[in-house]
């Protein structure tokens, strides 16, 4: 199941009103005239509030969760300079910083110390193997 970043927010928005509720339904009943209803209407509430604090922690651990898998996403016309190269002989994978001014046709793996190059058809190491393309394809511009 795929969740949504609108409805992790509103899923913990409305988690950390039913978590609270003990503390402002009092004052909104009370404003309003329920003065009899409320008071077991808040003592239900504030049973449960250590269930709605646990929901509202997951939505927003489900968030964050989100906002990390997102941060290579550009967003439209940004230029992402950190790229995930992944290594075709041993499976390694590094996040590195991509040079603006230059491509990189050599890459030696951290791992098992093999020599990359791009493969026919691509301008860099990066446009080969890394999750992102280097910025000249980004920016739909020549490449080196």
């Amino acid at each position: 199941m795929k969740v949504s970043a609108t409805t992790t927010i509103i899923g913990g928005g409305i988690a950390f009103l039913l978590a609270t509720a003990c503390c402002w339904l009092p004052v909104l009943l009370l404003s309003l005239g329920g003065a009899a209803g409320m008071v077991s209407f808040s003592e239900g509430l504030e049973k449960s509030s250590g269930l709605f604090m646990g929901l509202g922690a997951v939505l927003f651990g489900l968030g964050m969760v989100q906002i990390y898998k997102r941060r290579n996403t550009p967003i439209a016309g940004e230029i992402v300079l950190i790229s995930t190269i992944t290594c075709p002989e041993c499976g390694y994978s590094m996040e590195e910083k991509m040079p603006t001014d230059s491509c990189q046709f050599f890459y030696e793996c951290k791992n098992c110390k093999a020599m990359l190059k791009p493969q026919p058809g691509d301008c860099c190491v990066y446009c080969s193997y890394g999750n992102v393309a280097c910025p000249p394809v980004q920016k739909e511009e020549d490449c080196c």
